[in-house]
């Protein structure tokens, strides 16, 4: 199966901006989705953003909606979040999650492979 790791997250101040990257490994005969997710603690994870296999378009939480980006490098098999506009709410442990088939959900079920997490933290 593949493993994700995730890296980028940092302390920022309100309006700043920050870009999460999701480096895949291993190989896989499967197709899969990429999705992020975050997490605050005493609250549900969330999806933030995720983005199909067979056509790249873009889901996002209406909280997070024009604000944030996911873009892919294939060559150095990385996915990334670009947030910005940063608000104190999008505070929370950032995972990236893999999901089989063509099309990514929102919800954290059906992800299979997660990364470790990287934490965000907005101050205002």
């Amino acid at each position: 199966q593949l493993q994700l790791v995730e890296s980028g997250g940092e302390r920022v101040q309100s309006g700043g901006s920050l870009r999460l990257s999701c480096v895949v490994s291993g190989f896989t005969r499967e197709i899969y989705s990429i999705g992020w997710f975050r997490q605050a603690p005493g609250k549900e994870r969330e999806g933030v953003s995720c983005v199909n296999y067979v056509d790249n378009v873009q889901k996002d939480a209406e909280s997070v909606e024009g604000r944030f980006h996911m873009s892919r490098d294939n060559a150095k098999r990385t996915v990334y979040l670009q947030m910005d506009n940063l608000k104190p709410d999008d505070t929370g442990l950032y995972h990236c999650a893999a999901r089989r088939g063509m099309f990514c959900a929102m919800s954290a079920a059906g992800y299979s492979i997660w990364g470790q997490g990287t934490q965000v933290t907005v101050s205002s």
